[in-house]
């Protein structure tokens, strides 16, 4: 009964969106009063959608990951890949319903990966893909409520000090790979040495990035094209490099093979996954080392922030170097 006799009147108990929808009461001092706001009410239903219950929404989260790709991943450079990581992360999840998903399943999975011996920062990485699926698809209104990842922490990752080559070092390395088969691998390293660039922008340069003593990268990690400057010898070495081996545009074949067996003959100790990514922090050390502008520095590698680049910014010999005079020691004479 949605109307019924109270000791103050008549009630009205209602549900006016339907079983799920909100529910209303208020009592009036006649039937008559009661029938007149029921009639009311229903009515207003039919102009007012907070009245209606909430439709059940019955995506998983897969079908977000395909909106996020359809209307925004498929423009990024690494959409596609980015995709498949996040739909694998949803199998390993059990693909659950996008409306129940909650923190505590992304950080059981994050544990279980963990414990199988996936890194830190690939775990950060992945929450860092997922949590923007959520956010995109509500910037574009298919996702009404709120990210699930939001207030979610990644994992502090302990900086490790960027091992760079020693010039002793670089001079063997190129020694030998020199002496290699492939005509190409001695060429590239030295162009990742004398501008920072990663190993794949400089192995698929084409002729037209080199003129006028500058190279300009186009095709970069950060889709940031810079122009880095380079000395007459190097600009004369790579058109006659071109010239020799190449009948295309581009100036190189692929020498990566090269370089890491140059670098295991060479004897030199790489850290976990830094194998052609060593050049680029020895060019960024060097810089640092020799002198150069931190700002400059993030402007050849093409950083978006400064924070990645202050990573080298210790190797500056003005570095904090007030500490010398500023310190009590100092002051008082002491030491």
């Amino acid at each position: 009964m949605t109307i019924k006799p109270v000791k103050t009147g008549w009630q009205v108990n209602i549900q006016p969106g339907g079983r799920s929808g909100k529910r209303v009461k208020k009592t009036f001092p006649t039937k008559a009063e009661a029938l007149a706001w029921e009639r009311h009410v229903q009515a207003k239903v039919q102009e007012s959608p907070e009245w209606a219950p909430q439709k059940k929404d019955s995506r998983r989260l897969s079908d977000l990951v395909d909106l996020w790709y359809q209307h925004h991943g498929s423009g990024l450079k690494d959409g596609e890949g980015r995709k498949r990581i996040l739909l694998a992360m949803c199998v390993a999840m059990e693909n659950p319903r996008a409306d129940l998903f909650t923190p505590d399943q992304f950080a059981e999975y994050r544990m279980k990966r963990l414990a199988a011996g996936i890194t830190a920062n690939t775990m950060n990485r992945e929450q860092a893909y997922l949590r923007a699926v959520f956010n995109e698809t509500i910037r574009l209104g298919h996702w009404k409520k709120e990210n699930p990842l939001k207030k979610l922490r990644a994992f502090k990752i302990q900086e490790r000090e960027l091992s760079y080559l020693a010039p002793e070092q670089i001079v063997s390395l190129l020694e030998r790979l020199a002496k290699s088969k492939n005509k190409h691998v001695a060429l590239i390293a030295k162009v990742c040495l004398a501008t920072g660039a990663r190993w794949g922008e400089a192995e698929g340069l084409r002729a037209s990035q080199i003129r006028n003593g500058v190279i300009q990268f186009v095709q970069t990690k950060s889709s940031k094209a810079r122009a880095v400057p380079i000395t007459e010898q190097l600009e004369a070495a790579l058109k006659a490099h071109h010239e020799e081996h190449s009948d295309s545009e581009r100036v190189f074949a692929t020498a990566y093979s090269a370089f890491r067996e140059g670098i295991n003959q060479a004897k030199l100790k790489m850290s976990d996954g830094q194998l052609t990514h060593i050049l680029r922090h020895t060019f960024s050390s060097h810089f640092m080392m020799n002198g150069g502008n931190i700002l400059a520095l993030q402007k050849v590698l093409g950083h978006h922030s400064l924070t990645m680049t202050m990573r080298y910014a210790h190797l500056s010999p003005e570095h904090l170097q007030e500490t010398r005079q500023l310190n009590p020691l100092a002051r008082l004479n002491l030491g």
